[in-house]
């Protein structure tokens, strides 16, 4: 009798299965997330027995949707997008771990130099053109947030395109026409190209900043803070430029334990939450020289300080309301006098016809 069928067999029952390692999801393979953040959290993860990989994603959208199909996965997420997708969910079936990364910063842009504040952007939304990047990414995700806030300001926008990134949105901007605007969202990093792009194409930069943003709260978390942050580093007899704008803590998530089957599976869970939220922070930082520098480029506004620049938001919007009625009336009086006059037209065209049939 030949058992060496039956030994392959119970050798191969015997082995150990490797599972496939559990994702950390991020968003583009150069971004931040990925390239800066996840690294040190899968080392640490590892190093706790935790099997858990850095994956590339869409983004925030992208990485809720992943942890609602597997709690077990983790997410990073811009907090505004995060809380804006978990108030549509019922119950709560996501949890977040931490929110101590950092935070990303809302930059609108435009070439025109007379739009200077938020405020003058909301009171013009309807006649302006705004460029975002791809449908379902993070930016795109903010501005529809910002719509819902603001219903009576950007949230009367008609003209709204997409292009294919971050980068196409800003450069269709720069090189197009005064009424277009974009918005991006990002790490503030006036060495990242988009900086130099703005500032080689003199692009002006419009401070998000509006009491319509800045009072937004979910369970009693803010959701944006007003930021002062250099937009261009400094060079040679000339400090770097700043703009102050609304930036957005990145938090990083998973299911909450108890979409996890209960028994082993779930206490691995709920120790893999306590295990990261007991890690060092700066083991989950970029590289210090990074972030370092990133800390220095920004700062809490002070509280005279964001009432100014608040007020200075609001004054634009009234400001701007006279001088769009007027467009109003002004478009609305052009319209009368084109129907006016297609009228006398068709009046005149049936006159002469029916001269023309009585000859």
């Amino acid at each position: 009798m030949n058992i060496w069928p039956a030994v392959a067999l119970a050798v191969i029952l015997a082995a150990p299965i490797h599972a496939r390692a559990e994702a950390i999801n991020t968003a583009g393979e150069t971004g931040a997330y990925h390239r800066d953040f996840c690294p040190g959290l899968e080392r640490d993860l590892k190093a706790a027995k935790f099997d858990y990989a850095c994956a590339t994603s869409a983004g925030s959208i992208d990485n809720i949707k992943r942890t609602l199909a597997n709690p077990k996965q983790i997410g990073f997420a811009q907090f505004d997008i995060f809380a804006r997708e978990t108030a549509k969910l019922p119950g709560a079936p996501l949890a977040v771990i931490r929110q101590d990364f950092g935070r990303e910063c809302l930059f609108m842009v435009t070439r025109n130099k007379t739009i200077k504040s938020y405020g003058e952007v909301a009171a013009l939304a309807e006649h302006l053109r705004f460029v975002l990047p791809r449908q379902g990414s993070g930016s795109a995700a903010t501005f529809e947030f910002l719509q819902r806030i603001d219903p009576e300001g950007l949230g009367r926008a008609k003209s709204v395109t997409y292009a294919a990134d971050a980068d196409a949105a800003l450069a269709e901007t720069l090189d197009g026409a005064e009424d277009m605007v974009t918005l991006f969202v990002q790490f503030p990093d006036p060495e990242n190209p988009r900086f130099k792009l703005i500032d080689d194409k003199a692009g002006q930069f419009i401070p998000v900043i509006d009491r319509a943003v800045l009072r937004q709260e979910i369970n009693g978390q803010k959701v944006y803070y007003a930021q002062e942050t250099e937009i261009t580093s400094p060079k040679f007899l000339k400090k770097g430029e700043s703009v102050i704008t609304s930036c957005t803590p990145v938090t990083l998530f998973t299911g909450s334990p108890e979409r996890v089957p209960a028994g082993v599976e779930r206490a691995n869970h709920i120790d893999m939450i306590r295990t990261i939220a007991a890690l060092d922070r700066a083991a989950l930082l970029p590289p210090e020289g990074f972030f370092t520098t990133l800390l220095k480029r920004t700062k809490e506004l002070s509280a005279d300080g964001l009432e100014q620049a608040v007020q200075m938001s609001e004054q634009a919007r009234k400001d701007a309301a006279p001088l769009i009625n007027r467009l109003k009336e002004e478009t609305a009086r052009l319209r009368r006098e084109a129907e006016e006059l297609k009228r006398r037209a068709e009046e005149e065209a049936d006159k002469l016809l029916g001269e023309r049939k009585t000859r």
